[in-house]
């Protein structure tokens, strides 16, 4: 199974599925016992049983023992293959299940240039422009079985005379072990594995290295990077061996030079080339378009760090060495040879770079590199506030609240309420799925200094006579603040917000009851790095969206749609995998959204419980679990709580009929097929 990321397949981490859904499979087979502790859940799927977990023994690792480069300048690989277990792996698949494919990159390594270059390359014609461009490539070679598990790669093709045995070489390998299983359902099972072998041909210590990402800052979003599907590659460094300068796609022109391919394919439709009307596209191969002019990335671009991060060894790289081409890959309306769009004219190379841009600078938003890419809700002119709410008093049905708090800033300064923008009162209930919400925006007549606390008395909100349960106290607090410098590219004044915070009160209840918690706020933040693109940045709290967006909540359009938070979310995640459009608000349609990573691993979202408890995508869902109201959709309007979560992904004809045959006036049975330990259960059918 698969997912569409920038128009580009994407495959799981070290498996994949093909010709049968699983749910099919299952059909011919039953889960027996456990898989050894030794295999991860993406190893080990459902439809495998125990019995073929313990022939097939999960997983696939390359070992590189050397690389010997000989007079003939025809380099010689040694390695070594097992799986998971460390058991041997016969390359051929017929000891060990599944067939080992291996291809071979050799590249050396510019400290000073920092960047690679393929000593093996393909000349590649456009059948649209019938231009001609240099690519990296992989190395052609014959095998050298020495025994099972252990092979040499003789290459065919020798080194230039002149290469530099003091350089540093990496050889990457990337491989996949397929293997066929037929029960009677023939089913494909692949796992891949990457390697990186860094060596002097002198046979000397390696000094220079590149290391200016790490895999896990790439895995934040993409679970995992998989941009060429099935053959696996998925690690950066084995990436930046063939996107280099070298490699350039002869049908557009564009370079897909990592340090500017990656870069402008992640700004998408925020690179000024896209927003005056143009297309930033790869055509790759068998001549498939991919248009990167849609991608939105999910958080602030100049978060740098995010894919640079300190931890890194080069994670420095990006602001100590400003260049032509990594600078103009999102600021790609600046014409080098007029000067167009660059403050400081035409550049003929990028030896000046660094004198006019230091990495740092001296004041926000100057021509530092750092100080340009500030996050302006990051900008140090913004303090923060945090408020703590002590006490709720005359908080039963038909009341008005009466709520102590305390309110500083984040160095513990106390702040008076009066003097910032705003600080509003929220109240929702019940905590069993909320339904009703008032609130209140705090005024300086109703509030009233106690000590350290502030005494805030509601002057309109009132607790509807007909709550019964649990409610929550929650709210907003933000000071509107003019940036001094502005930002060179806006906004000049952001909202200083504060964490949303929570108390929880019974209305009719003795015993305040939690909401229960199903989203995890910050597994979104290591995607969206915070929620300042939603409502103005001061709703920052999963918590806190779910008392608006609740089951009984659509949007104005006509007719309108759900924005119940489960069933708005996963639609939006799901966006171009959806047959049809989801556009809640104003019209915003959300279809062209590119999930980067792998949908069906629902713990990227979703909160994790302990060992042993049922997880909190799981079924059933709690009793007290409310129906979703959704007036445009053309199949249920009225969906029951399950039937909401999983129509939200699977929104077909077929897929709401069997939610319709399996619902009655009086529940669901759904449970019955997809419940914890079930043949369908939503962790097997999920299963990655």
């Amino acid at each position: 199974m698969a997912l569409i990321h920038c128009g580009i397949v994407l495959v799981a981490a070290s498996a994949s599925l093909a010709s049968s859904h699983p749910s099919d499979i299952a059909i011919h087979r039953e889960l027996h016992g456990t898989a050894p502790a030794q295999y991860t859940a993406a190893q080990t799927e459902f439809y495998l049983t125990a019995e073929e977990i313990a022939y097939i023994r999960p997983g696939f690792n390359i070992t590189v023992n050397g690389v010997v480069i000989g007079t003939d300048r025809k380099p010689v690989v040694d390695i070594s293959f097992t799986d998971g277990a460390g058991q041997a792996l016969d390359r051929a698949g017929v000891q060990t299940p599944g067939t080992l494919a291996m291809s071979f990159i050799l590249a050396w390594y510019d400290p000073a240039g920092r960047y690679y270059t393929d000593y093996y390359t393909r000349v590649q014609t456009s059948p649209i422009t019938n231009v001609s461009a240099n690519q990296a490539t992989t190395a052609s070679g014959t095998w050298e079985d020495i025994a099972i598990g252990r092979a040499k790669f003789h290459f065919t093709t020798a080194l230039p005379a002149s290469y530099d045995v003091t350089k540093t070489h990496t050889l990457g390998i990337y491989g996949a072990r397929t293997i066929n299983l037929t029960d009677p359902i023939v089913v494909s099972k692949l796992y891949v594995s990457d390697v990186e072998y860094d060596f002097r041909p002198d046979g000397k210590a390696v000094t220079d290295t590149w290391n200016k990402m790490p895999n896990a800052a790439c895995n934040r979003c993409h679970d995992p990077l998989a941009a060429h599907g099935t053959t696996g590659r998925q690690d950066v460094k084995l990436c930046m061996l063939c996107h280099n300068p070298q490699t350039i796609d002869p049908d557009t022109g564009n370079p897909v030079d990592g340090k500017i391919f990656i870069h402008k394919l992640h700004m998408g439709s925020s690179l000024p080339s896209v927003k005056a009307g143009g297309k930033y596209q790869i055509i790759g191969f068998n001549q498939t378009v991919a248009d990167y002019s849609t991608v939105v990335f999910p958080q602030d671009v100049r978060n740098c760090t995010t894919c640079h991060p300190a931890s890194s060894p080069q994670g420095f790289n990006w602001y100590t060495f400003p260049s032509r081409a990594a600078c103009g890959s999102c600021h790609d309306d600046i014409n080098w040879t007029t000067g167009a769009n660059h403050v400081a004219g035409p550049e003929a190379d990028d030896s000046a770079c660094a004198s006019c841009h230091p990495p740092q600078g001296n004041s926000e938003w100057d021509v530092g590199v750092q100080n340009a890419h500030v996050v302006p809700t990051k900008s140090v002119q913004v303090q923060g506030f945090k408020i703590q709410y002590t006490n709720i008093t005359n908080a039963g049905p038909g009341q008005k609240p009466i709520v102590t708090f305390k309110l500083t800033n984040n160095k513990g300064t106390p702040v008076d309420p009066t003097k910032i923008t705003r600080v509003s009162f929220q109240f929702g209930g019940p905590t069993t799925d909320y339904t009703t919400r008032v609130s209140e925006n705090l005024t300086a007549a109703n509030v009233k200094a106690s000590g350290d606390s502030w005494i805030y008395t509601c002057a309109t909100a009132t607790i509807p006579a007909t709550a019964t349960g649990t409610w929550v106290l929650s709210g907003e607090i933000y000071n509107t603040v003019t940036l001094k410098p502005a930002p060179r590219l806006g906004p000049a004044t952001v909202r200083d917000a504060g964490q949303n915070q929570f108390l929880y009160f019974g209305v009719t209840d003795k015993q305040a009851v939690k909401r229960r918690t199903i989203a995890d706020t910050n597994k979104c933040f290591v995607c969206h790095d915070d929620f300042t693109t939603f409502h103005s940045g001061s709703r920052k709290m999963v918590e806190f969206c779910v008392i608006c967006h609740n089951p009984t909540t659509q949007d104005n359009q006509t007719p309108p749609d759900s924005w119940h938070l489960k069933y708005m979310i996963h639609k939006i995640h799901s966006g171009e995998n959806l047959t049809m459009d989801y556009s809640i608000g104003n019209g915003n349609s959300y279809w062209d959204i590119r999930y980067p990573g792998d949908r069906r691993d629902c713990l990227a979202c979703h909160a994790a419980v302990a060992s042993g408890a049922q997880q909190t995508y799981e079924l059933p869902v709690p009793d007290t679990a409310l129906p979703t109201l959704s007036t445009r959709n053309p199949y249920i309007q009225v969906m029951q709580p399950t039937t909401a979560a999983c129509l939200s992904c699977h929104d077909t004809k077929a897929a709401a009929a069997h939610a319709a045959l399996n619902t009655a006036t009086f529940g669901e049975a759904c449970v019955i097929c997809h419940g914890v330990g079930t043949e369908f259960a939503v962790s097997k059918v999920h299963a990655r």
